[in-house]
């Protein structure tokens, strides 16, 4: 059990995070109650919130390129060489909290060439490496049509084809089909650690 001491330091730097990322936020920010967490999940909620805010901004091609990152363009490259630059760009980007999602569809080139023109010139939030932040660069979540059918054809289970029938009567939805490429299955992951017990009162 915690000594009265160490839970008043806590409250006490559970209050001044508030108080700094309420300021940060300013009026906009809305909150549901904490008050079901423990005091460590909200102590850390408050951190992450003040670390977002202060933040800068910046884009992952830049965030690699400082970390010692060369980023050559793609048609520079032959192919064993994309595959290798590829795989440093992925396992660098885990690093700093980023996660690809849904690649099965597209080669290595086309892959590597959509990073280094387009997701990774996005800017995002530079968060520091001690953050539990992660960020999901998800290659068909830009939600046009496109990326729809292609999520549909690769990558929706049945449930999920159904219910987009349901809702989107009038979509055509295309057959299922195993994407061309096994990737996915072997990216970097996020850890989220074990989960938290919480115990009743």
């Amino acid at each position: 059990m915690a000594k009265p001491k160490a839970e008043d330091n806590r409250r006490k730097r559970m209050e001044d995070l508030k108080r700094h990322a309420e300021e940060l936020c300013g009026s906009q920010m809305k909150i549901d109650s904490l008050d079901d967490c423990p005091a460590e999940v909200e102590e850390a909620f408050w951190k992450e919130l003040a670390d977002y805010e202060e933040a800068p901004w910046a884009t992952n091609f830049h965030q690699l390129e400082r970390a010692g990152v060369s980023l050559p363009p793609p048609d520079s490259l032959e192919d064993k060489e994309l595959t290798v630059k590829l795989w440093e760009v992925i396992h660098k980007l885990a690093l700093l909290g980023v996660f690809i999602e849904e690649t099965d569809h597209l080669s290595d080139r086309e892959l590597y060439t959509h990073l280094w023109t387009d997701s990774l010139r996005e800017e995002t939030k530079a968060l520091p490496p001690a953050s539990n932040s992660e960020c999901h660069i998800q290659m068909l979540g830009g939600g046009s049509e496109e990326d729809n059918r292609l999520y549909l054809k690769y990558y929706a289970d049945d449930a999920s084809r159904q219910l987009w029938q349901e809702e989107f009567s009038n979509d055509p939805i295309p057959r299922h089909e195993d994407p061309p490429y096994e990737r996915d299955r072997v990216l970097p992951k996020p850890d989220y650690g074990p989960p938290i017990d919480r115990k009743p009162n």
